[in-house]
């Protein structure tokens, strides 16, 4: 079987790729694959993460297991796509490059596409071009209204501390 996985770049423009891949092959394989289609060396530290319907980040599988306990996760090369991706529109984030923060939104878009005998991993299709740079990503907590910043400007606690006066 293969699916059909389309790859976002978290970046306001439209910058996505639609790859083939084997349903059996792993999550390292999927990263080689986006590090390409996207002009990447490949060279820098990734990590996948599981995530839901609203893109909330879960279980991560990094490239490289840096654990120095006996709670280590899954490595990319120990998890393959079919157990991560068991249903059309299933979802994962995939994080490339930790200093600069390349984001994708990755989704299983077929799981059953029909090629003509595609050398897979495959790029189907390429929409966008990748910034020189990776895209600021603006947090939650960074959005703030004005009338959250008002409130944010910390008086409430004026009153708990009192006068002090040093003698």
């Amino acid at each position: 079987m293969v699916y059909k996985i389309r790859v976002i770049l978290n970046t306001k423009e439209d910058v996505f790729r639609d790859i083939a891949i084997d349903h059996e092959a792993n999550l390292e394989d999927l990263h080689n694959a986006i590090t390409n289609s996207f002009g990447f060396t490949g060279d820098q530290m990734a990590s996948f993460y599981r995530s839901d319907d609203n893109w909330i980040q879960g279980e991560e599988h990094p490239l490289f297991d840096m654990e120095e306990g006996t709670e280590s996760s899954r490595q990319m090369s120990d998890v393959l796509l079919n157990e991560v991706f068991q249903e059309e529109s299933d979802k994962m984030i995939y994080v490339y490059d930790f200093f600069n923060m390349w984001s994708f939104y990755v989704e299983l878009i077929e799981a059953d596409f029909e090629h003509d005998n595609l050398v897979l991993p495959y790029l189907l299709f390429s929409i966008g071009v990748v910034p020189s740079q990776a895209p600021e990503l603006l947090f939650e907590s960074e959005e703030l209204s004005e009338e959250d910043e008002e409130e944010d400007d910390f008086d409430e606690f004026e009153d708990d501390f009192g006068d002090f006066s040093y003698n």
